[in-house]
């Protein structure tokens, strides 16, 4: 829509998404952001976390290096979508942007895809993990609104993706459970 100026009036998506930045003007609510952006960057936080479940917990250990396949395959088809939308990142009339961003487009969020497939996959091979994963996989997908750097339906759309390649791969993170040779537990092959 246009203003009586001929000026165009931007749309909820961009209200909302500059609603949500100006929460960065808050100095905890900006380090926050920031940090989570920046451990979320290449899925690094996420890729960590299954290199470190797989270490710990031996009984699922290929359920781990599993899951986190499929986060860096969310990631990387994340960023083959963004080469084809080549939708261009946020402009805001209100404050730069918290981080800086290595690509020029938005869609989907990279980070969103990447945390919405640790929360499923990672919930999938331990369910108390879930309760832990799930609200830092939500911190993360907001703070790029925070910061500024994605659209609302951009973090959606990555939390879809994500969520959805992981929910696929389901089957796969749990037949990466080892078993004994008698099928108890322990050793056995993928």
């Amino acid at each position: 829509m246009r203003e009586a100026d001929g000026t165009r009036r931007p749309g909820v998506e961009h209200r909302l998404l500059t609603v949500l930045r100006g929460f960065g003007t808050e100095p905890r609510v900006a380090a926050a952001a920031r940090a989570l952006s920046h451990t979320g960057e290449h899925a690094t936080l996420w890729i960590a976390a299954g290199l470190a479940g797989a270490a710990a917990d031996p009984e699922r250990r290929r359920g781990w290096l599993r899951g986190t396949v499929l986060i860096c395959a969310a990631h990387v088809t994340s960023i083959g979508v963004k080469r084809v939308v080549r939708r261009p990142r946020p402009r805001l009339p209100v404050g730069e942007p918290l981080v800086r961003t290595l690509g020029r487009h938005s869609f989907p969020s990279s980070h969103a895809a990447s945390a919405a497939a640790a929360a499923v996959a990672f919930g999938t091979l331990r369910p108390a993990v879930r309760r832990l994963v799930r609200p830092l996989a939500a911190a993360m997908c907001v703070s790029r609104l925070v910061a500024g750097v994605h659209y609302p339906t951009d973090v959606l759309a990555g939390a879809a993706l994500g969520g959805l390649m992981a929910h696929r791969g389901a089957g796969w993170l749990r037949a990466g459970r080892a078993t004994t040779r008698d099928g108890a537990g322990g050793r056995g092959h993928v």
